[in-house]
């Protein structure tokens, strides 16, 4: 299996455990509180970015990989994520919650099926693609968005007490991508602490924008 089978069958399965934690959350409840400022509904079309931003980018080409891999990527993007963009990335999550309409788990299929088209059409080129941190290989992109997918599953479930365990492969592959991250931002002292018990993160602190 190449790298980018691997990476796409991890990611696959995280997008199918996101669809069907989304259709247990009642469509009533998609104005209570979500994450942060957001509401369920903004929560949940932000989590379902990491299948717009897929279906998008990979229609892309980039001259030239500028991202070596999804650690770099959160560290770009971190560098990135301040002031107006960190507003613009808010203003997204409740856009694309807006954009699910009367029907979010029906608009979130049709997402899928988009993004794993896409993922088709490269039959098998692990390309070079433009993403909001540079040009990457597909293979190293999408990590990002299973962990985007992972980690937001959690805020949804956390905020509408629904059971939610993610796939083995890809709480794996996102702890993994968690921990790197962590070094390439100088949280990895601060971390390695924290996981065995030592001492509670410093507040504030995040892998990720």
């Amino acid at each position: 299996m190449t790298r980018l089978q691997e990476t796409r069958a991890t990611y696959e399965l995280a997008v199918d455990a996101f669809l069907d934690l989304a259709a247990r959350v009642p469509l009533e409840r998609y104005a209570e509180a979500g994450l942060g400022t957001w509401d369920l509904r903004a929560l949940i079309g932000h989590t379902g970015r990491s299948l717009v931003t897929v279906a998008t980018y990979l229609t892309t080409r980039a001259e030239a990989v500028e991202t070596e891999d999804a650690a770099d990527y959160f560290a770009v993007v971190s560098l990135l994520a301040h002031g107006a963009a960190r507003d613009a990335i808010h203003q997204r999550g409740i856009e694309a919650g807006v954009a699910l309409g009367a029907d979010p788990v029906a608009a979130l299929r049709g997402q899928r099926e988009e993004a794993l088209l896409a993922l088709d059409m490269l039959e098998g080129e692990d390309a070079v693609v433009t993403t909001a941190g540079g040009g990457m290989r597909v293979s190293d992109y999408l990590p990002t968005r299973t962990f985007e997918l992972t980690v937001h599953c959690l805020d949804i479930a956390r905020a509408t007490g629904l059971d939610f365990a993610p796939p083995t492969d890809a709480l794996a592959d996102t702890l993994a991508l968690a921990s790197a991250s962590a070094l390439r931002q100088g949280l990895g002292v601060d971390v390695l602490l924290a996981l065995t018990g030592r001492q509670p993160l410093p507040e504030g602190s995040s892998v990720v924008p």
